[in-house]
């Protein structure tokens, strides 16, 4: 139905979350564990966080359209930025179950079989985790990334919580050891949280490309202009998996129409073969014109004749 698209690895996570959801409720429910209870949560994030996934992608796949005409890809950003507070929210769950048992401790019962439990749906967030790492490298989706990411933090957090209490079996007077745990986590899934927040908020603010695309863009134009041209005005952002490249391109004010038009398509296929899904603008402009060294200027008269800058 799906074929390989995002939505079948969006799938994938809802699919994992509500099997771990059973094993790590269940694990909770033999041990009476608040660290297990915050694993088990956190799971309960992972799924509402996988359904989001799957109606942002669904979204951002759509076609650009009279009232979206550069896409619906920022979908993304507003599924994972949802995603970042809902880690939050459940942290400080977690952190209050964590201060409720270290005020009224509890003997813990059954932990051995409730840790097998718990590694069992380790295993499964592993492996599914893994899959959308890579989907979400082929797709070039944040909120694959996201997902994926998340679901690996996850994984490291149970295996800790799986090896803390794995002591209690062995030395049961340790019992304070489970809330540390569970504080421990909490923090940590605070931090997950607030990385999550801050990408989306980048990606809606239309943060620049990271510096090596920048590079990328700027070795592509110059392996096709010399002595003769030259460029500025270097604008990007992103919106979901696509990129957004615009500048300014300076050429020999009697070069004709064709031949910068031919140019600028060359200019245009090398970024794109180095950059999945890049949209470039350029705008030519006579490099002999005081007026077209203003970067954030489009156009302008050509009042008088200067000497060329540099880059």
């Amino acid at each position: 139905m799906f074929s390989d698209s995002p939505k079948r690895y969006a799938i994938y996570s809802i699919g994992a979350s509500i099997l771990t959801l059973a094993l790590k409720f269940g694990a909770w429910a033999m041990t009476d564990s608040v660290g297990l209870l915050s694993d088990a949560t956190e799971s309960l994030v992972n799924l509402t966080a996988g359904v989001l996934a799957l109606t942002a992608i669904t979204i951002a796949m759509r076609p650009a359209d009279d009232e979206h005409a550069y896409g619906h890809g920022k979908a993304e950003y507003f599924s994972s930025g949802i995603e970042g507070i809902l880690i939050i929210i459940a942290a400080f769950a977690i952190g209050y179950a964590a201060i409720s048992r270290f005020l009224s401790p509890q003997p813990l019962t059954n932990l051995g079989p409730g840790l097998i439990l718990a590694l069992l749906s380790s295993v499964v967030n592993y492996v599914v985790a893994k899959v959308m790492l890579k989907a979400a490298h082929r797709f070039d989706s944040i909120t694959l990334e996201a997902d994926a990411r998340h679901l690996l933090t996850d994984v490291w957090t149970s295996i800790g919580l799986v090896a803390g209490l794995a002591i209690i079996i062995v030395m049961p007077e340790w019992k304070l050891l489970d809330p540390i745990i569970a504080t421990l986590m909490a923090i940590n899934i605070v931090f997950t949280g607030v990385s999550l927040l801050k990408r989306s908020v980048g990606g809606l603010m239309d943060d620049a490309l990271p510096k090596k695309e920048l590079q990328i863009i700027a070795n592509a134009i110059r392996s096709y202009t010399n002595s003769d041209a030259s460029f500025h005005g270097l604008r990007t952002r992103k919106s979901g998996s696509r990129r957004f490249i615009d500048f300014h391109l300076l050429v020999p004010g009697d070069m004709s129409v064709k031949a910068s038009h031919d140019l600028c398509g060359l200019i245009e296929e090398l970024i794109q073969s180095q950059l999945s899904r890049a949209e470039v603008t350029i705008h030519v402009e006579p490099l002999e014109c005081e007026s077209s060294y203003d970067g954030w200027k489009i156009g302008g008269t050509c009042a008088k004749k200067v000497k060329p800058l540099e880059d």
